[in-house]
């Protein structure tokens, strides 16, 4: 799984320490799934669970980790989800622990439905590990963001983040701060070898994008044709971004552009240097690629995606003025509620 690192706005877990978030994630999700896996082989489902707890010493019994069975739920069909090993992409050492600080944020998998085989299995808890990373992308020991529900149905941030590799970090649409005004780009994706600036056009299923002019294409759907901002004016410009970040603090790391259209076809006239087109024909194969990156993360990846980080903006709450936010709301409620006349 791809790791989160920004999302939007929003306060970010690995902005804090980036040297080791990246490696507790990827022993977090290590553990858990050995455990999950190791318990469904023993015995599957069973009606209630008690919550795994990470333990140091490798002697002590490891508690199951489910709490209880729910009613049986539908599950994403659009994510191209890779169920193959879990294994993990980084060299982790064996004596790796995860810190207390991060039971705040503890992930505890529940048996959503009884699945049938491993393969159902590796789903839910990828599933169920996606909306753990929503946490880690929007909230702190301190902070908190308030996070759109709309992330929680992204399929394309879905397919990124459960289908990549461990080793590779990911900005989904971050707000840069350039010479002290916000600028919202869309998706930075840091491989352990390059450095990827992709813009999506996926409105509307089927469409054809005809790249017919610098500052507009032409979007064709059925007989109808509109004239469309050109994607690559908001590409170049979060390419320029990156690149100059990269350039003023001497990291040598190549950027890339990307044109992203799952859903439509891009009719590109002419090669543009430095920038790849990937529409439906060609989505499945440019993300087999991806996915099959082998190499674990880079010391240049990782100091690149702290320069990054460093210029994006963050909007954040304190937990306890939240909190305290929460509570005079509902102390408000109930008091008008008492004021209000009786029958």
């Amino acid at each position: 799984m791809a790791q989160l690192i920004k999302l939007q706005d929003y306060i970010s877990r690995y902005q804090l320490d980036l040297n080791r978030y990246p490696t507790q994630f990827i022993r977090l999700k290590r553990v858990q799934w050995d455990r999950v896996k190791e318990q469904f082989e023993r015995g599957g489902a069973q009606q209630q669970w008690e919550p795994i707890e990470i333990q140091d010493d490798e002697e002590k019994p490891k508690p199951s980790f489910l709490k209880r069975l729910f009613t049986k739920k539908s599950m994403e069909e659009d994510a191209h989800i890779n169920i193959e090993d879990l294994s993990v992409e980084s060299e982790l050492d064996a004596e790796d622990t995860i810190p207390e600080e991060a039971t705040t944020l503890h992930f505890e998998p529940r048996m959503v439905f009884e699945p049938k085989n491993i393969e159902e299995l590796k789903r839910m808890y990828l599933d169920q590990f996606f909306h753990f990373q929503l946490k880690w992308a929007s909230s702190t020991l301190l902070e908190k963001s308030y996070v759109d529900p709309r992330y929680m149905r992204d399929t394309l941030l879905r397919t990124l983040t459960q289908s990549l590799p461990d080793s590779y970090l990911l900005l989904y649409l971050p707000v840069f701060q350039v010479k002290k005004a916000p600028v919202e780009v869309d998706i930075v994706l840091l491989t352990p070898t390059e450095v990827l600036c992709i813009t999506p056009i996926e409105q509307q299923d089927l469409a054809v994008y005809v790249a017919d002019g610098e500052r507009f294409w032409t979007r064709k759907i059925d007989k109808t044709s509109k004239k469309v901002l050109s994607p690559m004016i908001q590409l170049n410009r979060m390419e320029s971004i990156v690149s100059s970040l990269l350039r003023q603090h001497q990291i040598d790391l190549p950027v890339r552009k990307v044109v992203l259209s799952r859903n439509g076809f891009i009719d590109q006239p002419a090669t543009v240097y430095g920038t790849q087109f990937i529409d439906q024909r060609k989505f499945s194969e440019w993300f087999l690629q991806l996915k099959r990156s082998t190499s674990p993360m880079k010391h240049m990846q990782i100091q690149a995606a702290s320069v990054i980080l460093s210029h994006t903006q963050t909007t954040s709450f304190q937990r306890d003025l939240w909190k305290n936010d929460e509570e005079a709301a509902q102390h408000a409620a109930a008091e008008e509620l008492q004021d209000q006349p009786k029958d």
